[in-house]
């Protein structure tokens, strides 16, 4: 092999001697309503850092809540933690599982960064350490997929609605009619 080449490869094998050292990593999962759960993509977190030797610092689990929401209770704990160094990386499944919105989820991203705490989506192969710029500009189209794919359910949700009124159908609860002469008849007093 030509020195050339050799060179060309050496930041590669320069992050992976730099991910065999001692990170506490933090784990991020998030489902947006609560019959869904984050199981697999807490199982598929903990085996990323089983095979890299990381330890896990702390697992941050948001269950019914929107990507869109920037401030989430297990989230907003995240950051905290952040700011007081309690680990090095921040783990995720997917993008989309940070956030819905781009902006949102790249000023988190740099606020992790500034913080000392790389950004990791395992499935994207996203990783926000300084030796990887192309994974940093990865990261900002897959947040404006994850905003797209989001504006692109509401429209459809909008247009499903505005469809279903025009058939005229009654959107919403139904209308609940108190009925006194239930109540009586059910307590025995009439």
């Amino acid at each position: 092999m030509s020195a050339k080449r050799k060179s060309a490869r050496l930041p590669s094998d320069c992050s992976t001697a730099r991910s065999a050292e001692s990170v506490r990593a933090a784990i991020y999962a998030r489902v947006s309503t609560t019959d869904q759960t984050c199981e697999m993509q807490l199982r598929e977190l903990r085996d990323y850092c089983q095979r890299r030797g990381w330890e896990i610092a702390g697992e941050y689990v948001d269950t019914g809540w929107s990507g869109v929401k920037a401030s989430r209770p297990q989230l907003d704990q995240l950051m905290k933690d952040a700011r007081q160094r309690r680990f090095d990386a921040v783990l995720v499944w997917k993008l989309d599982r940070w956030g819905r919105s781009l902006i949102q989820s790249l000023q988190s991203v740099q606020e992790l960064a500034s913080m000392g705490a790389r950004f990791v989506a395992i499935t994207q192969n996203i990783d926000t350490d300084e030796t990887n710029p192309m994974s940093r500009f990865m990261l900002h189209i897959f947040g404006a997929f994850a905003e797209f794919e989001r504006e692109m359910i509401r429209e459809r949700t909008v247009a499903g609605v505005r469809a279903a009124r025009a058939k005229g159908k009654k959107l919403g609860r139904p209308k609940r009619v108190f009925r006194r002469d239930e109540v009586a008849r059910l307590r025995g007093g009439s």
